[in-house]
């Protein structure tokens, strides 16, 4: 890292976009510090920090974390970072992303754009089983025998996130949500937008992109 200067950095993706796998190669590869929202909530609760205190409060009564709070947490857990880091999970708002802006100069806006089908594909004959965590998908991956984990032949489930009609409420959400977001980061000249239907398509796109950005970054 030259002169001190810390990447900071988004990976914008719906979910089921691959933004797990995407971010895991960054980590590897441009050994960047990868941070994500429910993790640094969590943090923050457990170590009983004056926000992380008050968060708790809410959820405890199973409402949201309002905004301004949100925010707060998010800038705290960013603040102690010393190393170039890739933010997961926030900001999911024009209203967060622009308070996000008055603690933290966003350098760059990673947006995996995935057709929705193929999401859909990915999420929806996705199976689990509940108590190894072991995954299947009907399609890519199948059990060996239809419905049965393969090592103790018990029965798989899908999780609610990824039953058909919570994928497209899901996805429909995100894009109400997103699309602004894209536009709020496009205008301030960041975002940089990826297209394909798997990671390993997308991926050396991103690492062609970056190697020469982090170079130049870093020259400046």
């Amino acid at each position: 890292m030259s002169g001190g200067r810390i990447l900071r950095s988004l990976i914008l993706g719906a979910p089921g976009s691959g933004k797990g796998t995407i971010s895991s190669r960054l980590v590897r590869d441009f050994k960047l510090k990868h941070l994500a929202s429910g993790d640094i909530l969590r943090n923050q609760i457990a170590e009983k920090t004056e926000v992380g205190v008050e968060a708790e409060q809410y959820l405890q009564k199973g409402q949201l974390v309002p905004d301004p709070l949100i925010v707060a947490l998010i800038s705290s857990e960013l603040t102690s970072v010393k190393q170039n880091w890739l933010l997961d999970g926030f900001p999911r708002t024009v209203s967060q992303a622009e308070s996000l802006s008055q603690t933290q100069e966003i350098n760059l806006v990673l947006n995996l754009d995935v057709p929705f089908d193929t999401i859909r594909e990915r999420l929806e004959n996705r199976w689990i089983h509940a108590s190894s965590g072991r995954v299947y998908h009907t399609i890519w991956n199948p059990p060996k025998n239809a419905g049965k984990d393969d090592e103790t032949g018990e029965a798989l489930i899908q999780r609610n996130d990824d039953k058909p009609e919570t994928v497209t409420r899901r996805l429909k959400l995100y894009n109400e949500m997103t699309l602004p977001l894209l536009d709020y980061y496009r205008k301030l000249g960041v975002l940089q937008s990826f297209h394909g239907t798997e990671s390993d398509v997308i991926y050396p796109q991103i690492k062609d992109f970056l190697e020469p950005f982090v170079s130049d970054f870093f020259k400046k």
